[in-house]
């Protein structure tokens, strides 16, 4: 299944690498990401599958949340079905 992954922080370096770290060791597999700096604020938006994953969803976002508030970060996952339909016009 493909998700759309959310991340906001503070600037600081090494973001990307803790976030791939994160999503590598669930076995989830980025596809595409994007990042910007506004102001002293990172944030990135990033499409993996989680079909390689021997995680539920659930397990997925409840690690991602984890990891990131003990890393400083603020990391979100949405199925990126739900994203695409809330995003339509």
């Amino acid at each position: 299944m493909k998700a759309i992954v959310s991340v906001f922080s503070k600037d600081r370096i090494g973001i990307i690498a803790d976030v791939c770290a994160v999503l590598a060791k669930m076995r989830v597999n980025v596809l595409d990401l994007s990042q910007t700096i506004m102001d002293g604020l990172f944030t990135m938006v990033m499409l993996v599958d989680t079909g390689t994953s021997d995680l539920s969803f659930g397990e997925i976002q409840e690690s991602l949340a984890k990891n990131g508030e003990a890393l400083g970060l603020n990391i979100r996952i949405q199925s990126k079905d739900i994203f695409d339909a809330m995003h339509q016009v």
